[in-house]
């Protein structure tokens, strides 16, 4: 079998013990080399074998004994993907997972928003009674260095010093500023200390910025689907949302968005360019390039949501629509609840030329954002290791990525599809058209088990038999008979 050069380490070697266990030469019960054997026989470090056997255990090639070692399973034949059992030959990178959801096609009408009561459910529901957060928004708190950021957080208290609400009034502290502008410079992006508002968490920089470019009843160009923390600023804000077909692979059609934009008034457009929620694609440069372009030729602000950008999969940063913008239309916001600590809630934005309108809507909406978060965020990234932590996320990620999707594949209903991230921590599943996600929701619900359903990521009902999966947390026993539960939930809807 021809092994390909640009497939991930771990990939390969899964690759070559599946062949093993295909042309006979590893059968089944056969005992695996220990991950100390494989990674002296191949010359791989430890963690990259460990990748390698989770991604291999959870596509059903082999299996672990406590105490004794990995064995090949006994009723292990041919790996099934999707609807059905997969050649000899099967790979078990992407090539070998079931086929994307295609490209979005929404009426080009706007419609008021209401999604606030399901977000509201699914999100308290998350919590009750231990539940399994497969439909958590967040990200495993177990990837958070929070016990040093706490430690930071002491040494402040102790330190003693000024910490009242009026010791940070917008934009924010200096010192928190000044690292995230030293972190755009590294991450490609030229800014001054100037442009930056330190926001209570990326949430209060997207209304922030709403409410600062459009009004009531206005009309908001979004993504099909799109994350729901947009559709809430907008319907929070009296708006109406209007959404653009959108490919899994390349983002917002910008030539459908321009053809709507002939013909009604659009006040702003929000976009998730990279590793967007629930689709996690990364928009192509040209397509970024032409959005920003498209934007200033009409005149339209452009709130541009950055959340995931330190989440990705590929070898450089990914590059944000602010680069491209020479008009300060582009409104850029960002925090640090997915990268570093989810408890602080600490974000900001990049307003552009509408700085000083978010600067006073931020003083008048909650007056500034708490000075200890900021401060003990500052001090994590100025004793540097960030980057070191970034990294481990982001292989961690990638990793949990491959075995969910392998194991989506492997197990859910024949027709599913599931979309292929390049960052971020959610998987976009379309089940068969017979499914109901709402009723699936309850029902996993019922047993321990939460999802979110497609009907939270949208004005309409399109997405009805989708689901989002969250595949940042460990990979238990526990998530793996979640994720079986879920499937024979699944596919009882088809019977």
């Amino acid at each position: 079998m021809k092994i390909s050069r640009r497939q991930p380490l771990y990939q390969r070697l899964a690759e070559q013990v599946t062949a093993s266990v295909h042309s006979g030469v590893l059968r089944p019960g056969d005992r695996v080399s220990s991950v100390r054997q494989a990674s002296q026989q191949h010359g791989l470090s430890i963690t990259t074998v460990v990748r390698a056997y989770e991604l291999l255990e959870s596509s059903g090639v082999i299996e672990s004994h406590p105490q004794s070692g990995y064995f090949v399973r006994p009723q292990f034949g041919r790996i099934g993907i999707g609807a059905g059992a997969a050649p000899a030959s099967a790979s078990l990178s992407w090539q070998a997972s079931p086929a994307e959801p295609g490209r979005s096609e929404p009426l080009p009408v706007s419609a008021e928003v209401d999604v606030s009561r399901h977000v509201l459910a699914t999100l308290k529901s998350i919590h009750q009674n231990d539940a399994i957060p497969l439909g958590s928004p967040y990200p495993d708190p177990a990837l958070f260095p929070a016990r040093r950021i706490s430690q930071y957080n002491g040494a402040i208290l102790r330190s003693g010093g000024p910490l009242g609400v009026l010791d940070d009034l917008p934009p924010g502290h200096p010192d928190l500023i000044r690292q995230i502008v030293r972190r755009h410079l590294e991450t490609g992006l030229s800014i001054d200390p100037g442009d930056v508002v330190v926001t209570v968490g990326a949430t209060e920089a997207i209304n922030l910025c709403l409410q600062a470019v459009a009004k009531a009843g206005d009309t908001i160009a979004v993504e099909s689907p799109t994350f729901y923390a947009m559709l809430h600023a907008i319907e929070r804000l009296g708006m109406r949302a209007i959404e653009i077909p959108t490919d899994p692979r390349q983002g917002m059609d910008i030539g459908a968005l321009k053809t709507i934009m002939q013909t009604q008034p659009i006040a702003a457009c929000m976009v998730m360019p990279n590793f967007q929620n629930p689709l996690g694609f990364e928009m192509p440069e040209e397509n970024k390039r032409q959005l920003v372009e498209l934007g200033a030729l009409y005149n339209m602000p452009i709130i541009e949501n950055g959340v995931y950008n330190e989440l990705y999969f590929g070898a450089a940063h990914p590059s944000v629509l602010k680069a491209y913008d020479k008009r300060g239309m582009v409104l850029y916001c960002s925090s640090f609840s997915k990268s570093l600590t989810s408890a602080y809630r600490i974000g900001w934005t990049l307003p552009g030329r509408y700085r000083e309108q978010v600067e006073k809507l931020k003083f008048l909406n909650t007056l500034s954002t708490s000075t200890l978060p900021q401060r003990a965020i500052a001090a994590y990234l100025t004793a540097g290791g960030y980057d070191r932590h970034l990294r481990r996320v982001r292989r961690t990620l990638q990793q949990r990525c491959d075995i969910m999707s392998a194991f989506v594949g492997r197990f859910f209903p024949a027709g599913t599809r599931i979309t292929r991230p390049s960052g971020g921590y959610v998987l976009w599943v379309e089940l068969p058209p017979a499914i109901d996600s709402m009723v699936l929701y309850r029902q996993a619900l019922a047993e321990g088990i939460t999802i979110a359903p497609g009907r939270l990521f949208s004005t309409s009902d399109a997405y009805r038999s989708f689901i989002r999966l969250n595949y940042s947390y460990s990979w238990t026993p526990q998530i793996e008979q979640a994720l079986r539960r879920l499937s024979e939930l699944a596919a009882d809807m088809l019977d």
